[in-house]
């Protein structure tokens, strides 16, 4: 067959890989929600919850409406317009669950939406494969028969020439493109999960320091004051919670991370793989063609057979790792906007702590915290600024000199917030503050200068102001919390700050691997195409010498 005949089916060949593995996979989502029927769009229009797509009956939701107790029985769907894919495992139907990396029928749907690409490298492998039983039965059947003269057309052997450079260009391109993103698109996956994980973190090291600081309680003492029995049983209460819940962030947020890893690892080895193979077989492929040498050629094509149908089954997978990517964005936005509704976002990576368990250590930091303050303050009343007689016995101290000020108690007796008077220090100066009162001591413990405290009871009373901060400290962290606004703030620095960079490289690595492949497919036919027409121009130069050659000849006769 003739190859100025073909090169025009080539062409077109090339046309519908190109179109089929990058336009339809990319449309396909946009097109599949305009799909929804007309009288569909009108009712969702008319409900009440349009804004708020509700499934009944699969949790709490706080979802504000009319009918409140139906609310109460509904779940968020997060991402509800961007997953309506078509569900393979449900006859084709549109899927309607929403993001949830739990449902079977959301990878089923996210999976169906690269089938373009997958179809794609099953089309090629075959008819290419055709192609070549072909192209060896009519060389094995046209090898015994008289060689026919070769015609030689020095435009398409120019257009030849220009199409491989350019594939091969592209090739060069793609790999770039690839290479980088994929880059960018790694480390933009680590320092997200570095983030969650540093917030998971975080929270476990918040819960370890309050349960050092209701530890210490008991080990703190002014003047040898016990600690209340009531108290002490609701700090043993608060622990065991604590103890049962402290690890459900950081344990669920490593794994989830390390799930995450156990993925991602894989597939940047094999995106560096496919573009350092790839622009190795492209680099390979043009110059044995420009070299005419023929038996490499064929060896590379069956190279570029395999290797193009692999890529573009790479490509459908990537194609779904950057789907799920730009879900789970659209999710986090979702959830943002109801961050206390019951969704699966907000019971995975970084749960919020239940709010009963929140109030009642919220409670006991609270009470524990006062109690500490006033165990102080009356040592300071009854003790410290008191001028005893020797006849006082433990109590005399030989204190003298001006009174110390109070510590200040940021709660009322019903726990609610008070301000603190002139005559009260705080807890950023307390330490500072009565250091100015603290006497030198004789061997038997007793004030030889000025001063009402003793660097004992100094010491015993700042160890307590200590663990009273520590928990006093520890209440906006419960608070935030309880009501899931340290969540929400850790999801909004994922949205602000991760998710576009996310969504940006994930897609550029899959265009740059589509480029890639089908570049090296452009590249395998015209490794063959300009391969037969060097041949074809090389032997027509024969021809035309020889024939000149005999013409010289023959006029000299």
């Amino acid at each position: 067959m003739d190859s100025t005949k073909s090169l025009p089916f080539l062409l077109l060949f090339q046309i519908f890989f190109l179109t089929s593995s990058t336009l339809l996979s990319l449309s396909l989502e946009a097109s599949e929600f305009h799909h929804i029927p007309y009288e569909q769009l009108e009712g969702m229009k008319n409900n009440e919850q349009y804004h708020h797509i509700l499934i009944p009956g699969k949790g709490r939701s706080f979802i504000e409406g009319k009918n409140e107790s139906a609310n109460n029985n509904s779940t968020l769907i997060l991402a509800a317009e961007k997953t309506h894919r078509r569900d393979p495992l449900q006859n084709f139907n549109y899927y309607t669950g929403g993001w949830d990396y739990r449902n079977s029928h959301y990878w089923a749907s996210v999976s169906f939406s690269a089938a373009p690409l997958f179809i794609t490298a099953v089309v090629w492998f075959l008819l290419l494969g055709l192609f070549l039983c072909l192209a060896c039965l009519c060389c094995c059947c046209c090898c015994c028969r008289k060689r026919k003269s070769y015609g030689y057309s020095p435009i398409a052997y120019a257009l030849s020439l220009i199409f491989l450079t350019l594939s091969t260009t592209a090739v060069t391109a793609g790999c770039i493109v690839l290479h980088i993103n994929q880059e960018n698109f790694s480390n933009s996956i680590s320092h997200m999960l570095e983030f969650i994980l540093q917030k998971a973190l975080s929270i476990f090291e918040n819960f370890m320091n309050i349960m050092k600081a209701l530890a210490s309680v008991s080990k703190v003492s002014v003047d040898h004051l016990p600690l209340p029995p009531d108290l002490k049983n609701e700090i043993d209460v608060v622990d065991e919670m604590i103890n049962a819940t402290a690890n459900v962030p950081q344990l669920q947020s490593v794994a989830n991370a390390k799930n995450i890893q156990q993925v991602l690892n894989p597939a940047r080895l094999a995106l560096n793989i496919v573009a350092a193979v790839m622009l190795f077989l492209a680099f390979l492929g043009f110059l044995f063609s420009f070299l005419g040498i023929q038996c490499c050629i064929y060896v590379l094509v069956i190279l570029g057979w395999i290797l193009v149908t692999l890529a573009f089954i790479l490509c459908g997978i990537f194609l779904i790792f950057h789907n799920v990517v730009a879900d789970t964005c659209v999710a986090v936005d979702d959830w943002l906007q109801n961050p206390t509704a019951n969704a699966s976002l907000s019971l995975q990576f970084l749960p919020c702590m239940d709010n009963k368990t929140a109030q009642e250590t919220l409670k006991a930091t609270k009470e524990t915290s006062s109690y500490l303050i006033n165990v102080v303050n009356k040592y300071i009343i009854e003790v410290a600024n008191r001028d005893l007689p020797p006849t006082a016995g433990v109590l005399y101290l030989n204190q003298k000199g001006p009174p110390v000020p109070l510590l200040c108690n940021p709660f009322n007796s019903d726990l609610t917030e008070r301000d603190c008077t002139h005559a009260e220090v705080n807890f950023s100066n307390v330490a500072q503050e009565w250091r100015k009162y603290e006497c030198e001591v004789s061997a038997e413990g007793i004030c030889n200068t000025t001063g009402r405290l003793t660097p004992t009871a100094y010491d015993q009373m700042t160890a307590s102001v200590n663990v009273s901060y520590s928990l006093y400290s520890s209440g906006q962290f419960l608070v935030e919390l309880g009501d899931c606004s340290f969540v929400l703030k850790t999801f909004s620095a994922i949205s602000e700050n991760y998710c576009p960079g996310l969504r940006r490289y994930s897609y550029r690595t899959y265009v740059g691997l589509v480029m890639v492949a089908a570049s090296v497919m452009c590249s395998s036919i015209l490794w063959m195409v300009y391969a037969r027409k060097r041949r074809h121009r090389k032997y027509t130069k024969k021809i035309i010498a020889r024939n000149d050659q005999n013409h010289f000849a023959g006029g000299i006769a």
